[in-house]
């Protein structure tokens, strides 16, 4: 393999990934499509999620499709999405929430769109060890002495009452102001009663009305700043919660999987003018993910061993094998000996998780509207909308309909009937069911949350007339 370690100005740690070099054992030829660019550069950042993206080059697929791929981390989300943006990157590992975001003009405003939906579950919350001793008195516990899951986040509420006596504000960490982590962070917490703060256009921090104060920390810096005493808790992406556990800094309370069974994860990102300028190279690039993520969860997960090896290289992730498979391989430990069966900790493939559902589109943007990044009403039709113009199903289905018709993956793996909207689903931490084709109906039924009328002004939410 032939590394590059100068590309790219925002990358701070890139690789060039040359696909003559790359074909894995085995690989199957795919029909070759007429491609418009076949030199592409993608952007990711360090974390077990990305692994469609290593696997499509370890493994071949990319260049199945006669594409010549260059992989680079990026420094944080931001880095991230300002190459895509600018051209600079091709494509990326995306936070779901980024393409909308960017769609509605939140943040720097792109028209991005997605393809390919990358992952569900995968991420936790996790506290520091001092947080967790108070949080202790405040659990239930089984018969062998160990803490029912899942946790809420009702036992953190004396900690941050504790915090509070004490002068002290409760800090926690999350990677991004769209990313999933801060959505379900904030969801859990709103679930226990605690409110996580708003935002609102004058004031972007996220914390007007807070009991707990989350800011943005890069995913591999998380630990490093738990330690310091920085942050009380953070939520992340594997595997920097199982970092927490094996540098013996912290205890993961609850994974996203407790919060939302089987939720959207990452996206791959391009812009709306990418995929209009390069069809045919988009249709390729996302029939090697689907041939990926399908690799990543054959056979019960049957390679998942070597996935993890995969991921624990310098130029990947580059955690230690051990962090990484902790989780990747069906497992997760809270604090140190508790190691629990979640088989779902991480999927790529099965439940349709690599379909575009415009329902988790919506979901983003309804938890946008609920903390005030979306500062005004919008009717459900709107949602709709925008779920339509960034989500990409027709994408995913002609990838996917060739890679059925080559034999690579099966006719019944796709949901080639769906609307694009999951069935309605109160698998929730609180028990509310969130039904995307009412968007309102589902903001109204969250206790804690703006409510149809509610405007964030100064410092403080402002009721609406009804």
């Amino acid at each position: 393999m032939t590394m590059n370690w100068n590309r790219g100005k925002a990358a701070t740690a890139a690789f060039v990934l040359l696909a003559t070099t790359a074909l894995g054992a085995g690989a199957a030829r795919a029909e070759m499509l007429d491609l418009e660019k076949d030199e592409l550069t993608f952007g990711f950042i360090k974390l077990t999620d990305m692994a469609p993206l290593a696997v499509a080059y370890e493994n071949g697929y990319f260049w199945d499709e006669g594409l010549f791929v260059t992989l680079e981390a990026q420094a944080n989300w931001k880095v991230l999405l300002d190459g895509v943006i600018t051209g600079d990157l091709d494509g990326a590992h995306m936070l779901a929430g980024q393409p909308l975001a960017a769609t509605i003009g939140y943040g720097t405003p792109a028209h991005i769109v997605t393809p390919f939906s990358m992952d569900l579950n995968g991420n936790g919350i996790t506290v520091s060890n001092q947080v967790w001793e108070l949080m202790r008195p405040h659990l239930e516990m089984d018969a062998d002495g160990r803490p029912v899951h899942p946790i809420s986040a009702a036992a953190l509420g004396p900690v941050i009452e504790e915090y509070e006596l004490s002068g002290r504000p409760f800090n926690m960490g999350m990677v991004f102001p769209v990313s999933t982590h801060n959505y379900e962070l904030r969801y859990w917490l709103a679930a226990g009663g605690i409110n996580p703060g708003y935002y609102s256009p004058d004031d972007i921090s996220g914390t007007i009305s807070a009991d707990a104060y989350l800011s943005v920390t890069p995913p591999p810096q998380m630990p490093a700043t738990l330690e310091a005493g920085t942050i009380d808790g953070y939520a992340v992406g594997e595997p920097w919660n199982q970092a927490a556990v094996f540098k013996e800094i912290g205890v993961p309370v609850i994974t996203d999987y407790e919060i939302w069974k089987n939720n959207p994860e990452k996206v791959f990102g391009i812009t709306a003018e990418f995929a209009e300028q390069n069809p045919n190279t988009t249709i390729a690039i996302t029939k090697a993910l689907i041939r990926a993520a399908q690799w990543l969860d054959e056979n019960d997960n049957a390679n998942r061993a070597e996935a993890v090896e995969i991921l624990s290289r310098s130029e990947y992730v580059g955690a230690d094998a051990e962090v990484i498979a902790a989780s990747m391989t069906g497992t997760f430990e809270y604090e140190g000996g508790d190691v629990r069966e979640i088989p779902d900790f991480n999927v790529f493939y099965r439940y349709y998780a690599t379909y575009p559902y415009y329902s988790d589109a919506i979901w983003y943007l309804t938890q946008m509207r609920r903390w005030g990044q979306i500062a005004d009403d919008k009717p459900d039709d709107w949602y709709a909308e925008i779920a339509e113009s960034v989500y990409r199903p027709d994408i995913y289905l002609e990838a996917a309909r060739l890679l059925v018709e080559e034999g690579l993956i099966a006719e019944a793996d796709i949901p080639w009937d769906t609307d694009g909207y999951r069935a309605p689903t109160d698998e929730f931490i609180d028990g509310v069911t969130y039904d995307g084709t009412q968007p309102n109906a589902y903001l109204e039924a969250l206790e804690i949350g703006l409510k149809s009328g509610d405007r964030v002004e100064g410092s403080s939410v402002v009721p609406g007339a009804n």
